[in-house]
């Protein structure tokens, strides 16, 4: 186990410099971030040129590149054009996405886990089909209709929560904006753990279970339950990275000052330092995410064991 995880470490290594160079080098491309600190008017060129030396952006991108790849090593992202150190936007936007993550996950394998087994184990009836509907409703309908939907019903008309979510971003305030970022992918884990439930319900370990007498509980939950989730797991785990940057339309509509948020105003002002520094994060949080559930195979399936 230990050189397979020293093993995909060192797999991370070039993996994290060509996602990080393919970020950096879009941004650049994305226009001239000069043109738009002069408002706008357009800046006159000394002003346009000492700015571009302060910032860097008068080097060639391989420099610059190398130059902020070297800071990050040091724990130094950069500072976004407004003069704040992109480190201490990250320390107010990253807690309130974990928040507002940890939330989404949670829904997702509670009531998407647990919706799976029952239609798994019921394949063919009313329940199952009425989730299956249920399910295909949720994924045709986009995520900013159904955010703005429950913020009008349950903020604006019947008064049971806030339209806007605070700058604290508690976690009770952050319930609904979740179940609206986690709604997507929750249908998806129903149907996939519903589908992976359906079928090893059929495999022979399953039979021999029942056929020893075991009571029908540990059956669900020992036996079929751990080895159906191998798939659940995958797709969760490579969800965390996605449900983090991908919270700009859930933060926007619930005012939520996060992840998602700062990428939107980074892209909208053209601050390539924001940008690069938020999606470097957001990059480890995926190749981590990837690792841990690679660990998480061996705890399922005692037959995976690693080199």
């Amino acid at each position: 186990m230990g050189r397979y995880v020293v093993r995909r470490l060192l797999q991370m290594i070039p993996v994290f410099i060509g996602a990080t160079l393919l970020i950096f080098l879009m941004v650049n491309v994305m226009g001239d971030p000069v043109a738009g600190l002069c408002g706008d008017r357009e800046c006159d060129p000394a002003t346009a040129a000492r700015l571009r030396h302060e910032f860097g952006l008068d080097q060639p991108v391989w420099q610059q590149y190398v130059t902020y790849m070297g800071n990050v090593f040091t724990g130094d992202f950069g500072t976004a054009f407004n003069g704040q150190p992109v480190t201490e936007l990250m320390g107010t936007a990253f807690p309130v996405t974990i928040r507002l993550t940890v939330i989404a996950i949670l829904f997702e394998i509670v009531v998407g886990v647990v919706l799976g087994v029952v239609t798994g184990l019921r394949r063919g009836r009313p329940v199952d089909t009425g989730v299956l509907l249920l399910t295909l409703v949720v994924i045709s309908v986009p995520t900013f209709v159904t955010g703005l939907i429950l913020q009008l019903l349950l903020g604006v008309k019947w008064g049971w929560i806030d339209p806007a979510v605070s700058s604290e971003a508690l976690f009770g305030e952050l319930i609904v904006p979740g179940l609206v970022l986690a709604s997507v992918s929750l249908a998806y884990v129903t149907r996939l753990t519903r589908t992976s439930i359906a079928e090893n319900r059929r495999s022979d370990y399953v039979r021999t279970a029942i056929a020893k007498g075991l009571p029908r509980h540990r059956v669900v939950t020992r036996h079929l339950l751990r080895n159906s989730l191998i798939p659940v797991v995958t797709f969760i785990g490579t969800d965390i990275g996605a449900l983090m940057g991908g919270a700009i339309v859930t933060e926007r509509i619930f005012n939520i000052h996060g992840v998602g948020y700062q990428l939107y105003q980074g892209i909208l002002r053209q601050n390539t330092q924001t940008v690069v520094g938020f999606v470097t994060v957001l990059v480890l949080v995926f190749l981590v995410a990837n690792l841990l559930v690679d660990l998480l195979y061996a705890v399922l399936d005692p037959r995976i064991r690693y080199a």
